[in-house]
């Protein structure tokens, strides 16, 4: 299924329970409290939390913490956050223990369907937010999907940090990985094929994701280290829609210049 990023979601006779829940794990190797890093004169939380709440089928807004110092900034910007473990592996599982809270009318119990939108993506189209919960809105046996954008440099094919996904004829994931898949096999002849990389934005429903956090992790996700494997690991189908929105994210340092620079072309 291939959706543009400005595709206009539709409206379902019955409003399922959608909540957006934005991990924001402190520690970062490469960036630490990288959700406190001040984009524009915000902490970068509170970017993606004022996006993600303009997506029109979400009904809340969440963010999941480790942290009591990211706890009390997303209050301070008029948010709201929930204190989880500090041991999770993913943001998949801190997102899940937060579906397994009982929170009330904000969270947890009450949600049916669960997005997880990666705290570190400050420039997240609303709109994308919608067209993946419309995947599962639009087919009731599907219990997980995902975005993916066409790769348009050849050298992200090539490279580790760059996701790719590979689908079957119905839109399903087949496969993850930081290899080139497809991998292509020369004959002399000129090939093209279409390579895609995944944008890390999931949605669940709720049972699915309660019984993800009981999965142990399986062995090609240790060895890729891609969390949506441990799905395809025990047997479910991940729906993926083909979208043209490319994600950008603070992964280091030398990110935050760049995202400042395209923050403030962004119409607020």
């Amino acid at each position: 299924m291939k959706l543009p990023w400005s595709f206009a979601p539709r409206r379902w006779d019955r409003a399922l329970s959608v909540l957006a829940v934005i991990p924001a794990r402190f520690a970062s190797s490469r960036l630490p409290g990288k959700p406190l890093v001040p984009l524009c004169g915000k902490p970068m939380v509170q970017h993606v939390w004022d996006r993600v709440r303009r997506a029109s089928q979400v009904s809340r807004v969440l963010v999941a913490t480790d942290d009591e110092r990211v706890r009390r900034a997303v209050e301070e910007f008029g948010g709201e956050a929930v204190m989880t473990r500090g041991d999770h592996r993913s943001g998949t599982e801190r997102v899940a223990e937060v579906a397994a809270l009982a929170l009330g009318s904000a969270a947890g119990s009450e949600a049916e369907i669960l997005v997880n939108v990666q705290g570190d993506e400050p420039l997240i189209e609303p709109a994308v937010v919608d067209a993946a919960v419309d995947l599962l809105l639009e087919d009731a046996s599907a219990q997980v999907a995902t975005l993916a954008v066409p790769i348009a440099a050849p050298a992200d094919v090539m490279d580790p940090n760059v996701v790719k996904v590979v689908l079957d004829f119905d839109g399903n994931a087949l496969y993850f990985s930081r290899a080139p898949i497809p991998w292509v096999r020369g004959d002399g002849e000129r090939v093209h094929s279409h390579h895609l990389k995944h944008i890390g934005l999931y949605v669940f429903r709720r049972e699915a994701l309660l019984e993800f956090a009981t999965f142990p992790q399986g062995e090609l996700e240790k060895l890729e280290q891609l969390e949506q494997l441990r799905w395809l690991e025990n047997g479910y189908k991940i729906r993926v829609a083909e979208t043209t929105y490319d994600s950008v994210s603070v992964d280091v340092p030398e990110d935050v210049p760049r995202v400042e620079k395209l923050l403030r072309a962004v119409p607020s």
